[in-house]
């Protein structure tokens, strides 16, 4: 006997799909022009020389070349500084 009485149930439409977010291209990589390097929420990663950030936070290569990570300390508006990820493509 059925447990749920005069009602249709589902058991569809719950999961929602995954963004694939991460790092497509690593240091030392081979990036064409128009490559993606990163698709991220928000600016976890900055783009620096060769690479620009696009609307979804996406930082994508502007000329070929080898992809480098770089960590340099920025300074926030209150002062502090903390430690960022710079993208380039050199």
């Amino acid at each position: 006997m059925a447990h749920t009485k005069a009602k249709g149930t589902t058991t569809l439409g719950r999961e929602s799909e995954s963004k694939r977010l991460g790092v497509k291209l690593s240091d030392g990589q081979k990036a064409v022009s128009g490559n993606i390097i990163i698709r991220q929420r928000g600016t976890k990663y900055i783009p620096g020389i060769g690479s620009k950030i696009g609307k979804d936070d996406t930082i994508y290569a502007v000329k070929n070349g080898l992809v480098k990570f770089i960590s340099k300390k920025k300074m926030n508006f209150n002062g502090k500084t903390r430690l960022i990820k710079v993208v380039s493509v050199v």
